[in-house]
Order: C-alpha cells, then structure tokens, then sequence
C-alpha cells in the first residue's frame, strides 16, 4: 500500500472513531437523577409534568423516575417545602395549603425541584421568574424557568457551584 493511501486511510479512520466516540462522551456529560413521587398523592403526575420541563429546559441533568431515588416528592397538608441536602438530592414536600389558596400546583412543583437542582429562592415578584414562587401571586401559573434560572441549572451541573443553602428547609412562603 502506498504512503499517501496509508494516510488518508489513517485519516479516514481516525474521523470515524472521533464520531463514533463523541456521542458517547457528550452523554457522559449529562447528571441522571432518579425522584421517587410515588408518595405525591394526588399530585404525582403534576411532579411528572414538572421534571418533564426540567428535561426539556436544560442541558447537563436529566430526571427520571426511579428508586433508589436521589431525591422524593411527599404531598402533606402543610405550605410547599424543599429540603435540598446536596446537588441533585434532597426531599420535598408539595404542600395542599398552598393549593388550596389557589396556587398552580404544577408551578410548585416545578419550582420546588428547583432548589434540588441548586437554585435559591428569589423573591422577584415577576411571574417570568420561577424562583420567584409564591411571591408572583396566585393568578402567576407560569411552570418555566426562565433564560437565567435554566443556565444557572446548567452551570450548576458542569461544575459550578450552586448559589441555594445546603441542609436547610427552603419555604416558599
């Protein structure tokens, strides 16, 4: 075989091996967590509904449902809380009293997985803002995170250190 065929052969190869290889390597790149909502009650599939926003929405984490769980999603009767313990882990509660006063259950929701994600609490008042929870009103139903809030998820995952409070009882109240 010739040199000049040898290389592009050589080159030819060694492109392959980059495309086969760089799917596989960006995947790695993405943090799975598994959440068990199956002690969500009646608001189970508003969690689903939730965690599918956040796959939508960001890029380096990806929720699913699975046990053993990173994080669980109780319903009780008290104001919607998370208790995030680490990045990715934590426990929250999707509290009926918030609902009852008329609250988007999915918004809750959404914004309490949030704080597991490593967002704090930003008492904004904007509606576009999801961390801005309660603070928006209840006619505020908007479930998204917004530009910054999806890009801070994003750093918090590739590295960055997350701005929430650790081991401390996130209420949105």
């Amino acid at each position: 075989m010739s040199r000049p065929l040898r290389l592009v052969l050589s080159l030819v190869l060694g492109l392959a091996l980059l495309l086969v290889t760089a799917p596989a390597q960006a995947a790695q790149l993405v943090t799975v967590l598994r959440y068990d909502a199956s002690r969500a009650a009646e608001f189970t599939s508003v969690v689903n509904q939730a965690a599918q926003i956040w796959n939508s929405s960001v890029a380096n984490v990806r929720l699913v449902q699975g046990t053993p769980a990173h994080f669980v999603v109780y319903a009780d009767n008290g104001w919607p809380r998370a208790l995030p313990t680490s990045l990715g882990r934590g426990t929250i509660w999707i509290g009926r009293q918030a609902t009852s006063q008329g609250y988007n259950a999915l918004r809750i929701s959404t914004h309490e997985i949030g704080h597991i994600l490593g967002l704090p609490d930003r008492r904004t008042g904007r509606c576009s803002d999801l961390m801005s929870g309660s603070s928006a009103g209840v006619t505020c139903t908007n479930p998204y995170p917004n530009a910054a809030e999806r890009a801070e998820v994003d750093r918090n995952f590739a590295g960055g250190a997350p701005t929430v409070e650790f081991g401390r009882l996130h209420v949105d109240r």
